[in-house]
């Protein structure tokens, strides 16, 4: 039941490890991980093609990198069930954990953008273990096809800020996962901040930078001499504020002291395009 418990594999598998090595615990876990492992990417095998338009957006922010990751299944039941959300978790850890690898000291921002190969390959934990593993171990445990479809991560100097956002937050209950933010649509928005600017609130900036990007879904960030559009522009600077309609996104900025230089914007399930600024 103790190893039932930590595992969660049937209390006959269980007991089957135990008795093949002898009640050894550690090498009873090992194998039944081994053997879920087989087991799911043979399921992945048999469910390939079977369409994976649900999921999750994950976001994961530490001081001047942040991740955005997409996370597909085919029902929103999965998605709402803890181990998904964990194989959410690993997946924006490991971009994370690529992007902190790769860091170098910088004059500007870096953007990269991920796909379903390069994914598959990073590493998740201390052990070795990659991505596409842990795939195939949540595909045999939850029983539908899933897809660890993209990812972008962004590293940012000292005098710049990542904005986030997550709209249709799932709240993760397990304290783990407490940075990590996870809903339907996710932004990350990169600006240069000045020194004349408040620094206080920038949090708070960030934030509504990234539900404008959610919300009004704009295709470029466009400069401040754009002429101010109205609900079909699509220059996020010339866009009405989504917080404020009288006045324009640009205009919400200036007194700030930020200027937004990129941005890029997840929606769960959308077609095979990523949505990012030109």
């Amino acid at each position: 039941m103790k190893l039932r418990r930590k595992t969660g594999y049937s209390f006959m598998n269980c007991k089957k490890a135990l008795e093949k090595f002898s009640r050894d615990v550690k090498q009873a876990e090992a194998w039944l991980h081994e053997q879920a492992q087989k087991e799911g990417w043979n399921k992945m095998s048999k469910l390939q093609g079977r369409k994976t338009k649900e999921g999750l957006i994950g976001v994961l922010q530490e001081a001047n990198a942040a991740v955005m990751v997409e996370v597909n299944c085919e029902t929103d039941f999965v998605a709402r069930n803890a181990r998904f959300q964990q194989l959410v978790q690993k997946a924006a850890i490991g971009a994370m954990l690529h992007c902190l690898g790769t860091k170098t000291q910088l004059a500007t921002y870096t953007k990269c953008l991920m796909n379903t190969d390069e994914l598959s390959s990073l590493q998740t934990l201390p052990d070795g273990s990659v991505l596409g593993d842990q795939l195939a171990l949540a595909v045999g445990k939850l029983g539908e096809n899933m897809v660890v479809r993209r990812a972008a991560w962004v590293s940012v100097p000292e005098n710049y800020y990542i904005g986030s956002y997550v709209h249709g937050v799932t709240s993760a209950e397990d304290p783990s996962r407490a940075n990590l933010l996870l809903g339907k649509y996710g932004a990350l928005v990169i600006c240069q901040t000045s020194e004349q600017g408040p620094k206080s609130s920038l949090g708070d900036l960030g934030r509504k930078l990234g539900q404008h990007v959610v919300g009004m879904a704009p295709l470029s960030v466009g400069s401040l001499e754009d002429e101010p559009g109205g609900d079909t522009e699509t220059k996020m600077l010339a866009q009405p504020f989504l917080l404020d309609p009288t006045i324009t996104l640009g205009q919400y900025v200036q007194p700030w002291g930020v200027s937004v230089l990129d941005f890029i914007r997840f929606e769960c399930g959308e077609d095979d395009k990523v949505s990012e600024a030109e």
